[in-house]
């Protein structure tokens, strides 16, 4: 037996648990800091506040060296930490609305920090829920066109004329029972399995070259029908629901997943081509988008400033004043920005822990996104290196295009930041993406099995030497 083979699951167990404390430690450091800040003194509750985290937390690392032994040591604190730094921040905000409206004489809001804790946990108990339904990823495989249909049904969910709400122009939510939730995060991983599951039986299929161009192998027509069917999918989706981000995140993942499997440039090529020529069509068509567009070109124009990109201004103000180290947790101004515990996140943390600040956060989501590919080029089958490439390149893509939007090197999408913006659908989701990335990954690192040797082949071993 091999030193990995002996060791690994032990090894794995106690880098998992020391990462696991450092996550912990820094967002307990986060939350203290903002108690000190505004009241000069720790939070009331703090102590409760850890524990309850160390046990959540705990309970997700000891679940995870149980049930996948080998599975990457480093995702699940690096998530952790995201999640409990996103924790720290919203509740920052919740004092600061508070405080805002008391000085208004405004009626007090309700506190999403909580809201957030419970949909925490309830993520955390999906996470554990995938890991004991799910004990070996290719399983998935045979659900392809099931996961395909099941995640179709849930994107048109929303535009159903009873349960379907429109929140902030983008219908993306459906409310039942008093609660509102976002089922096309759920469709986004359902997809994924079903573009993994399609591309692995396809794939011979679409690396077929036709027509050279320009020293680029160019696939045949008569193969363009994938990549054209996700494109009007993914137009489809920006035309009824409004939902430029969720629209953007598919197509550009597929096009990824395609690349990934067939090996040719072809592919990108034809997809930044239908994605360009889609959002100069989307652009020609619907006002919705030319807005967004104006209000990425002619943020500072005097007819959007106070107005269409107030948003976008204030929360590019506030990044400019927290400068490299930020004003500190506490000391800023974030609630300024409208929606900053969901789209504009990135921007309170900007403004109070700097550049250096948003700067370590991304680091921390390059962590997870580069582990996760990782295990992509780790594992074995050829689904579970599509699947795990697509569910680490959804988490970079989204960052990405959240990032670039408040930033304004993009316009502005709509999405949130996974793990760290307020929001149960998208927090749910996102655990449950990370167990599947988990178990993919236990699967790429436990040792290959050693073939047994027969007592009459050790006989002949014995007999030539």
């Amino acid at each position: 037996m091999s030193a990995r083979s002996a060791g690994g699951p032990r090894s794995a167990r106690t880098v998992e648990l020391v990462l696991l404390v450092f996550s912990l430690a820094i967002s307990m450091a986060a939350y203290a800091a903002v108690g000190l800040a505004l009241d000069g003194a720790l939070p009331a509750g703090m102590l409760g506040y850890g524990g309850g985290l160390a046990l959540l937390f705990g309970a997700a690392h000891f679940a995870l060296r149980r049930l996948a032994p080998h599975a990457d040591p480093v995702l699940l604190p690096a998530v952790t930490l995201i999640n409990g730094l996103g924790l720290a921040v919203i509740h920052r905000l919740d004092l600061a609305y508070a405080d805002r409206a008391e000085r208004l004489g405004r009626e007090i809001p309700s506190a999403a920090a909580p809201a957030q804790l419970t949909w925490t946990a309830i993520g955390v108990i999906l996470f554990f829920v995938v890991l004991v339904l799910v004990r070996d990823h290719r399983i998935l495989q045979r659900f392809t066109y099931t996961a395909m249909l099941a995640g179709l049904v849930l994107l048109l969910l929303p535009l159903m004329p009873i349960i379907g709400t429109t929140i902030n122009g983008a219908r993306i939510w459906i409310r039942l029972f008093g609660f509102s939730f976002q089922p096309g995060e759920i469709a986004k991983i359902l997809l994924l399995v079903f573009f993994a599951g399609y591309l692995v039986a396809k794939r011979d299929v679409l690396a077929l070259a036709g027509r050279r161009v320009v020293g680029i192998d160019l696939p045949r027509a008569r193969d363009l029908g994938p990549v054209v069917v996700a494109w009007i999918a993914s137009l489809g989706v920006l035309v009824f629901e409004r939902d430029l981000g969720t629209s953007l995140l598919f197509f550009g993942v597929f096009v990824a997943l395609l690349y990934v499997a067939t090996e040719r440039l072809s592919w990108l090529l034809i997809g930044l081509a239908l994605f360009l020529s889609g959002s100069f069509l989307a652009w020609t068509l619907f006002g919705h988008v030319r807005e967004r567009v104006d209000i990425w070109l002619n943020a500072f124009a005097p007819r959007n400033v106070s107005g269409d990109s107030y948003q976008l201004v204030q929360g590019l103000f506030g990044m400019g004043t927290g400068g490299l180290l930020g004003s500190g947790l506490g000391q800023g101004r974030p609630d300024i920005v409208p929606y900053a515990q969901t789209d504009f996140i990135v921007a309170a943390i900007g403004e109070e822990l700097g550049l250096t600040g948003l700067m370590a956060v991304l680091v921390v989501y390059a962590i997870v996104v580069q582990r996760g590919l990782r295990s992509a080029i780790a594992v074995r089958d050829s689904f579970g290196k599509l699947l795990a490439a697509g569910l680490a390149f959804s988490v970079g893509l989204q960052v990405f295009v959240v990032v670039g939007g408040v930033t304004r090197l993009i316009p502005l999408t709509g999405l949130t930041m996974p793990f760290l913006s307020y929001g149960g659908s998208s927090l749910v989701a996102n655990w449950a993406l990370v167990a599947l990335l988990l178990r993919i990954s236990d699967a790429a690192r436990r040792p290959a099995p050693v073939p047994a040797v027969s007592l009459q082949d050790a006989k002949t071993q014995v007999i030539r030497l």
